[in-house]
């Protein structure tokens, strides 16, 4: 089975799960269908780039075609003319059997095309495309669209699912399938008493003023150290308020890492600290990575009630849960965690979640699964 991967960027390092898709779906026999490439392509993938420059001709029929699009699919974004006969030549080519489209809004892109080729056409939603999109009554419409031209659809989450099903934005082919981690390369190793972990970008719906603020306060007079990982617009403003809070002998901003860097960090951190919420645009998260790749090194979660983290995070079980926004609650969970006289047994039941929800093998396996069966039905 041929699959062309439909994504926005490419290559993201970042973007693990989308990654993932491309060197290992179906053994690796994908294609790479994106909006903007950055040069790198550690994956020797086919690669179809879509916004190229127009020709003349494209470039005066582009309103017409723009209106159309808006009127019969909810959304301007089609591809037409000579680039959508060079994407439709490029499917043929690559004799693609199936689209993956990664993120709602890129099925949006492909799904016209991919039903007038025979091609099937499926998505996957993550976190912001079924979250801060559904702000906007026209991508609601397209969504709604959308949906009989999908052969089926994927979320990282049952509460996107939810989310979208609010809107009526529903498919009767829909799977809960978690992005994963590696539970072979993310694993428990010796952990250093006291020690703190957040990683992300560093952004509103991390809320990391609200992790610091909450350390300050439930680590006070306790050994700890707690290391964010991620840059973001957040990142100085943070480090001037960890000096104001008199912390700064206690925290460490390293900036973005290498995802290794990361993954050895966590191999020895003892709690996971994740405050998501959700942004005044509407943004959530899905069910996020991060906290996956933690749970898989046996780290303790303190996360709070949203999005999907709730589906990975048993409060008590392998972790601790407040709600958004309650600084308070999450510096008394901070404190809890430190002076538990034995954290060992919530630091396996951490691990073992991973290893019965997480493990990406297996998700990868399920998804394969799903559009094999789904094909052969026609």
């Amino acid at each position: 089975m041929k699959v062309a991967i439909a994504t926005s960027d490419y290559f993201v390092p970042g973007e693990t799960f989308i990654n993932r898709h491309i060197e290992h779906m179906f053994g690796g026999n994908t294609c790479v269908i994106c909006g903007r490439h950055n040069g790198q392509d550690p994956y020797g993938k086919p690669l179809f780039v879509r916004r190229a420059k127009l020709s003349l001709a494209d470039t005066l029929t582009a309103p017409f075609h723009a209106a159309s699009g808006a009127l019969l699919h909810g959304t301007s974004r089609l591809p037409f003319g000579a680039g959508r006969k060079a994407l439709a030549r490029f499917l043929k080519d690559e004799q693609v059997d199936v689209i993956l489209a990664e993120f709602g809004t890129q099925a949006l892109v492909v799904a016209s095309l991919g039903n007038d080729l025979g091609i099937p056409v499926f998505t996957y939603w993550r976190g912001t495309d079924a979250s801060k999109m559904l702000t906007s009554s026209q991508r609601v419409r397209s969504y709604r669209l959308m949906m009989p031209r999908l052969a089926g659809m994927f979320s990282v989450s049952q509460f996107l699912l939810d989310n979208l099903a609010k809107h009526g934005v529903s498919h009767p082919n829909a799977h809960v399938v978690p992005s994963g981690v590696d539970i072979r390369r993310f694993t428990p190793g010796p952990k250093t008493p006291g020690s703190f972990l957040a990683v992300g970008r560093m952004v509103e719906k991390k809320a990391p003023q609200v992790t610091l603020r909450a350390f300050a306060e439930g680590a006070r007079g306790r050994e700890a150290h707690l290391t964010f990982i991620g840059d973001g617009p957040l990142l100085d403003d943070c480090r001037t308020l960890a000096q104001t809070l008199g912390i700064a002998e206690q925290t460490t901003f390293t900036g973005a890492l290498p995802h290794d860097a990361v993954r050895e960090k966590l191999h020895t951190t003892e709690v996971f600290l994740q405050h998501s919420v959700t942004a005044k645009d509407g943004n959530t998260e899905g069910l996020p990575t991060a906290i996956q790749e933690a749970l898989a090194s046996g780290c303790i979660t303190l996360s709070t009630r949203h999005a999907g983290i709730p589906e990975a995070v048993e409060h008590g079980v392998n972790g601790l849960l407040t709600d958004e926004w309650d600084e308070a609650d999450f510096a008394r969970r901070i404190a809890q965690i430190l002076d538990m006289p034995d954290r060992s047994d919530m630091a396996r039941a951490a691990r073992a979640t991973a290893e019965a929800k997480f493990d990406n093998a297996r998700g990868l396996a399920r998804v394969e699964d799903v559009i094999t069966r789904t094909v052969a039905q026609g």
